[in-house]
């Protein structure tokens, strides 16, 4: 199961969640299932079927943060899922990118949950700063801005905070 990939059951339920957020039958235009179909087949554990899904929300909602339970808290739920069935494969080593991925965003937002106590990120907080550096390789730029939001939700920088999680990947990249 670590290679899932978008298929209509993701899509479908994306669809669903869509429908709870805008009240109408059909999909919205550049909505995060447009984003989920131009996806078909791909991984969902890569950075850009999520961090796709989450603009197309953002279009929708225009408040800066994915919806708790909206299609991208559903889309980065089931990477993380991903994520993790792949990392506990013993056959299936971890790479270290060094970019904002989907997976060192997923870590990001992982840490935050841990500082708010809430599954949503927080608008302006780490993870939505990590999603707007989405693929990129992870520079001092990204990290003050993943910073900048992690004070947000915490007043300061947390030890293991999400700035952290950031750094490990880095860290990991630069020794593999």
């Amino acid at each position: 199961m670590a290679n899932r990939t978008v298929e209509s059951a993701t899509i479908s339920d994306i669809t669903n969640r869509e429908k709870m957020l805008t009240g109408q039958d059909d999909p919205v235009k550049g909505g995060p299932t447009a984003q989920a179909q131009r996806h078909v087949h791909d991984k969902i554990s890569s950075g850009s079927v999520v961090s796709d899904i989450a603009k197309g929300e953002e279009a929708i909602t225009q408040n800066g943060a994915p919806v708790a339970g909206g299609p991208a808290a559903a889309a980065q739920s089931q990477a993380a899922q991903a994520r993790n069935e792949a990392r506990d494969n013993p056959d299936n080593p971890q790479k270290h990118t060094g970019t904002l991925d989907g997976q060192t965003i997923s870590e990001i937002n992982a840490a935050e949950s841990k500082l708010t106590g809430q599954a949503a990120p927080v608008k302006g907080g780490p993870t939505a700063q990590a999603q707007k550096h989405a693929n990129e390789p992870i520079t001092a730029d990204a990290l003050h801005d993943i910073t900048e939001g992690e004070k947000k939700v915490a007043g300061d920088r947390v030890k293991g905070g999400p700035t952290a999680a950031a750094q490990s990947e880095l860290a990991k990249a630069r020794r593999s």
